[in-house]
């Protein structure tokens, strides 16, 4: 979760050619603050599974991946304005600072949610979700540092200050976890990994910024690992099956998440301090 976590990154038409342009969990609409889901599919019945004409049911990673598709190129826009060519290396040391709060409240975030799956026995789908909270913390585990090695050999350091929208984001998934349900944790992760960086945009800012390779580290390794993260995460949600209300939990999570996202990059790109 480079979160998610994350070096979510998407580029620019005219700046690198393998930009992470699709995201899973899409983006909400920075103009009016709030997420949209268009006429995206509805969520599925109690049974679990969503259907098609009341017949063939559709699993609930596709349920979820429809309802944010509709928000994707505001995401785009957002990651290409904050990739643009001018300002790009103060913006990217930015960037580093800014996600360093977010990626450091990760494994905290999963080990939390795996804690309140524990104080659910009678919960058939607890175990499964608490399990994967559980390997999936430890594959994120000191993700931040990578961010402060980033930082430190772009001659920076971690924010004073996190940076407001960063820890909105982190502090609505604890609301979730303590006062909804830690399934809601999913449509989080689903977002910040459904944006990974493309193979190439860590050479692409090295060239374009002059900082040193070691500079991005947080990029190249989230660029590997992302992907199977985001299909791991998608096999445990059909798993789950969850039902109509925890799949809702699960897509609001993931359009706030995407809401707040777009905004964190549109801050980042616009303001030259990093807070808007």
């Amino acid at each position: 979760m480079n979160a998610l976590a994350t070096a979510t990154t998407a580029t620019p038409d005219t700046a690198t050619p393998d930009a992470t342009a699709a995201p899973t969990a899409g983006a909400a609409t920075p103009a009016t603050g709030t997420a949209t889901t268009g006429t995206a599919t509805t969520a599925a019945p109690a049974t679990g599974t969503a259907t098609t004409g009341g017949t063939a049911p559709v699993r609930a990673s596709l349920v979820l991946r429809t309802k944010l598709a509709p928000t994707a190129p505001v995401l785009r826009a957002a990651t290409a304005a904050l990739w643009r060519p001018d300002g790009l290396r103060p913006r990217y040391v930015r960037y580093l600072a800014a996600m360093h709060p977010l990626v450091r409240a990760s494994v905290p975030l999963l080990l939390r949610a795996a804690e309140r799956c524990a104080e659910r026995p009678d919960d058939p789908a607890a175990r499964l979700l608490a399990a994967y909270f559980l390997r999936h913390a430890e594959e994120e585990r000191d993700h931040d540092v990578w961010l402060l090695d980033d930082l430190a050999a772009a001659g920076a350091g971690p924010a004073a200050v996190p940076h407001p929208v960063a820890v909105e984001l982190a502090g609505a998934q604890y609301y979730r976890i303590e006062h909804e349900h830690p399934v809601a944790l999913l449509g989080y992760i689903a977002v910040l990994e459904g944006n990974a960086p493309g193979p190439r945009l860590a050479d692409h800012l090295a060239g374009a910024t002059g900082l040193p390779g070691r500079a991005f580290r947080t990029l190249r390794e989230h660029a590997a690992l992302d992907g199977g993260h985001l299909d791991n995460l998608y096999r445990v949600l059909d798993a789950l099956a969850p039902g109509a209300a925890r799949q809702t939990a699960v897509a609001v999570s993931a359009l706030h998440t995407a809401n707040l996202l777009t905004r964190l990059f549109l801050s980042l790109a616009e303001d030259p301090g990093g807070h808007r």
